[in-house]
């Protein structure tokens, strides 16, 4: 038992590293883009193209990576991203940087689908919601500290010493696994036709472009933080690393306040999410220019940015709950394609109009997201059955988030 627990821990401990690899390029855009040389909205193609290729890749590699022994995928993806981040450190070209980019997206969805069926699958039944949900607990956390604590070096150490604190968190987790992670082969497994027919509902197409949007609507604004508070607010480099730090421990508390909102209502709360997001655009385009404002305005952000996490795998999960594995890697691959759209939309309306008017792109993909969901409900309105409830183990997978 207190080996499933180092497991599960250690697991939590490559999804922080994971997401602060992916996530922690946001509090650092500026050094990067004067390291490099290159434009701002250059810069956030190092965001955009790691999760464009996870957009692209996730459910693919997932489902080739299915017949492997479990612990043998999770020490090789959690290795990449160790060297990935060493790279990272050491090189001054923009083309290497983006290369090393690419590479461990390609393992990003493979280590988040594994780790929580790995989670669901060590612990005893009546602990596997609590199990799955340690491992997530490591997105929330990554965005607490690990994204700021790296813009956090960049600014008063070195760029360097930022992705060298990345590679080392990885290279411990790597090290845990292998150390604490026992062999798991694979036995019968679900055929790739039988996972893959949940992609030939029509509402199912529906529910990933809502994803997509409210992930665009998320990123569009949030992939340019630390420009937004710099050239609209006039923070400095410390106060965007404290401001980012204050986020990411509002989404901790925001996490679990969605969770119970969704325990009360799913639809209810997934309905809801978009016209939050659009209030908080609404919010910070008003405060933007105003600093004491401001900062209240980012905590009221952080906790709204939060849920779209959670909100958006219930609303996925409850259309793909006779397949779950492979719809947490629908979710994981289509939620990246909409932070690739937000980031991309985000730059061009940054370059053309200045980064205040961030605000409205993320105003329209709420929008968008809003309109995408009520079709959705349509659907169901008007015959479609309702999916079928899923068993205890695989409604603990799904409700992990939450």
């Amino acid at each position: 038992m207190r080996k499933t627990s180092l497991t599960v821990l250690v697991l939590a401990l490559g999804v922080f590293g994971i997401i602060t690899t992916e996530m922690g390029m946001v509090g650092v855009l500026p050094q990067v883009s004067a390291e490099l040389g290159v434009t701002p909205s250059a810069a956030g193609w190092l965001i955009g193209a790691f999760a464009l290729v996870i957009a692209v890749s996730g459910p693919f590699t997932t489902l080739l990576a299915s017949g492997i022994d479990r612990k043998q995928v999770l020490a090789a993806a959690i290795a990449v991203f160790a060297v990935s981040n060493a790279v990272y450190a050491l090189t001054t070209q923009y083309e290497v940087m983006l290369a090393f980019r690419v590479v461990p997206a390609l393992f990003h969805p493979v280590f988040f689908a594994v780790a929580l069926a790995t989670a669901a699958r060590l612990a005893p039944a009546e602990d596997a919601a609590r199990a799955t949900t340690t491992v997530f607990g490591g997105v929330t956390v990554g965005f607490a500290f690990g994204v700021p604590l790296t813009s956090y070096l960049a600014e008063h150490v070195s760029l360097a010493s930022a992705f060298w604190f990345g590679a080392l968190v990885n290279l411990i987790a790597f090290l845990g696994i292998l150390r604490f992670a026992p062999p798991m082969p694979i036995g019968q497994r679900v055929s790739y036709g039988a996972q893959l027919s949940v992609l030939k509902r029509p509402r199912m197409w529906l529910t990933i472009a809502s994803v997509v949007l409210v992930f665009a609507a998320m990123f569009s604004v949030y992939g340019y933080f630390a420009e937004y508070l710099g050239q609209v607010t006039h923070m400095d480099g410390t106060w965007v690393s404290t401001m980012l730090m204050a986020f990411g421990i509002v989404m901790i508390l925001g996490n679990f306040a969605f969770g119970s909102l969704l325990r009360r209502s799913l639809l209810r709360t997934v309905v809801a999410y978009p016209v939050l997001c659009l209030l908080v655009y609404v919010l910070l385009y008003a405060v933007g220019s105003m600093f004491a404002p401001m900062i209240l305005a980012v905590l009221v952000w952080g906790a709204v940015h939060s849920g779209g996490l959670i909100v958006s795998q219930s609303w996925l999960g409850r259309d793909a709950v006779d397949a779950p594995e492979f719809g947490n890697s629908l979710f994981i691959s289509f939620s990246n394609l909409g932070i690739t759209v937000g980031t991309a939309v985000g730059g061009w309306v940054m370059a053309e109009y200045g980064a205040r008017q961030l605000a409205w792109a993320g105003s329209g993909f709420a929008v968008a997201a809003l309109i995408t969901m009520a079709l959705r409900l349509g659907l169901e309105h008007t015959g479609e059955r309702h999916a079928p409830q899923p068993d205890p183990r695989t409604r603990a997978l799904g409700e992990a988030r939450t």
